[in-house]
């Protein structure tokens, strides 16, 4: 299944996992993006929610944004190498 996955997602894993350079990795790194993930939807579901309850439509832009940055996030943080998580965060 996690294979499947990571062919799914493999345009956005790619970005961060083609990289040359060398990388420092800590088992945190994982654990921090995918809690940053997490409150990234819940804020963007949150904003999307009250943009909807108040009839602003300019609300979704920045429901939009946050929810992408949550989604990449998980993406990487659950399917994502070492190296991947390394880079999202630019440690050397």
């Amino acid at each position: 299944m996690k294979q499947t996955l990571r062919k799914l997602f493999a345009p956005i894993l790619n970005i961060f996992e083609n990289n040359k350079d060398t990388y420092a990795y800590k088992p945190s790194y994982r654990t921090i993006l995918i809690a940053v993930g997490s409150l990234f939807l819940l804020l963007s579901g949150g904003g999307a929610w009250v943009a909807i309850q108040a009839g602003q439509p300019g609300g979704a832009f920045p429901a939009i944004i946050f929810g992408g940055i949550g989604l990449v996030c998980l993406i990487v943080g659950t399917l994502g190498t070492d190296k991947a998580v390394a880079n999202i965060w630019k440690n050397r």
